[in-house]
């Protein structure tokens, strides 16, 4: 199929039908040429990351708004759009290819106005462009409703937080110290003229200063390397596996931070859960290519009784369903397809988790709470309350005069994410 026809389609299911781009693009990339699969996705990534941009053009160039059965010929000027403002596509091919996928669509009688609409643009870019980003909708390219809880929550730093968030993620990667160390494989990655830089506290992770194909490092289809980002990598910093502990990951998958452990600490006994069998699909595939073993169950976090293995464990990483705003770089579907009303669901479904979970710890034990979210509510505000109601949790300072630690998207070119430690303690009852 013609790529901007798919690119089209794919991006009218996830603004119009609220579905996720990590769930639509890899059965979307089946219809179309391997080679083109790069393509595919830079343009759907693209203009969902530029979105109300390219819509304040489309309301500026078209009279009468695509509705309807026509709706997906929207998004199709979007694709052109941004294949001319931001790809290196000649305009005229970039013209040339949107207007054919008219013909794919079964609308080829739109053909005359996906054409005029497009080079109407092209003639009249510059203009356009700077009218685009007059607005704050088009200035910062995010909701209205996550603007003003960003400035609330970072009076200082938001700006920043916008900038990173639009920014193209970059690509990590988690050396697995059973085969090289960070330094050792860091040079061969040299050698083969992969340019590297490490960080300053995950220290099995390296950033390749220009993304490449998985298949391009060495030893990856041995388990050398994954990729994964360094402020996730830290899961295992604040967990500590020790010879001999029996670990709970808990909501799993893809199973990344599973696998870490396991690197980490080969003696330890690990428990990788999570409620969608499908996506544990995924952490039995990273524990195959990794040559490594971890116990694999489908279950609730929230009703352990229905899972348990029939002992408590030493430390739990609980990974916790989350409003994933601090990876929107990597989502940019995440700014449309989130709403407030989630955030509140989201911090209830976590703390009846943290309860939960908590009553599988043995006295004495590490939980290891973390989100890769920036808002307060999932996060250190979580942790208050969790702490308020909780007499055997104490809580292990992570940073000076702080709940946990939140780390903010492009610090350190890391994802946003949140990690609080909780140690259990125990309770000795006074006769």
């Amino acid at each position: 199929m013609n790529v901007r026809a798919v690119a089209a389609q794919i991006i009218y299911q996830v603004v119009d039908q609220g579905q996720s781009l990590s769930t639509i693009l890899p059965f979307a990339q089946q219809k179309i040429a391997q080679r083109d699969n790069t393509l595919l996705k830079e343009i759907c990534y693209g203009v969902l990351r530029w979105l109300p941009r390219l819509e304040s053009i489309t309301k500026t160039l078209i009279n009468k708004p695509l509705e309807g059965k026509q709706r997906v010929f929207h998004y199709l000027i979007l694709v052109g759009f941004y294949q001319i403002s931001s790809m290196r596509i000649p305009a005229y091919a970039a013209v040339a290819e949107t207007v054919e996928a008219t013909k794919v669509l079964n609308k080829p009688q739109l053909r005359g106005l996906v054409n005029a609409v497009l080079r109407n643009y092209q003639r009249n870019q510059n203009k356009l462009d700077i009218a685009s980003i007059s607005h704050d909708a088009g200035k910062y390219v995010h909701p209205n409703w996550f603007l003003k809880l960003l400035k609330n929550a970072y009076p200082s730093q938001w700006e920043l937080v916008i900038s990173a968030n639009n920014d193209r993620a970059p690509m990590w990667l988690r050396v697995n110290r059973i085969h090289n160390s960070r330094d050792s494989y860091r040079a061969l990655l040299t050698e083969r003229g992969i340019d590297t830089n490490i960080h300053s506290e995950a220290e099995d992770a390296l950033n390749l200063t220009t993304p490449c194909d998985v298949n391009l490092l060495p030893g990856f289809s041995d388990g050398w390397v994954s990729v994964q980002d360094a402020a996730s990598q830290l899961a295992v910093d604040y967990l500590k596996p020790q010879l001999g502990d029996l670990i709970l990951d808990c909501c799993a998958a893809p199973g990344s931070k599973t696998c870490h452990i396991l690197e980490h600490q080969g003696g330890a006994k690990v428990v990788a859960m999570d409620v969608d069998p499908t996506r544990l699909i995924y952490v039995e595939e990273n524990l195959r290519r990794l040559k490594l073993t971890a116990q694999v169950i489908c279950g609730d976090a929230r009703y352990p009784e229905e899972w348990s293995i029939g002992e408590q464990f030493d430390r739990i990483l609980l990974d916790a369903p989350c409003s994933a705003t601090g990876v929107i770089r990597r989502h940019p579907d995440i700014k449309w397809l989130r709403r407030p009303d989630d955030i509140k669901r989201l911090v209830l479904l976590q703390a009846e988790i943290l309860d939960a979970i908590w009553r599988q710890l043995k006295p004495g034990g590490t939980l290891v709470y973390a989100t890769c979210s920036i808002t307060p509510q999932e996060n250190h505000e979580q942790v208050s309350a969790f702490l308020a109601r909780t007499s055997d949790a104490s809580l292990e300072t992570c940073t000076p005069k702080s709940l946990g630690r939140q780390i903010l998207p492009g610090q350190e070119n890391m994802d946003g994410f949140y990690y609080a430690v909780l140690n259990k303690i125990s309770l000795i009852k006074v006769a």
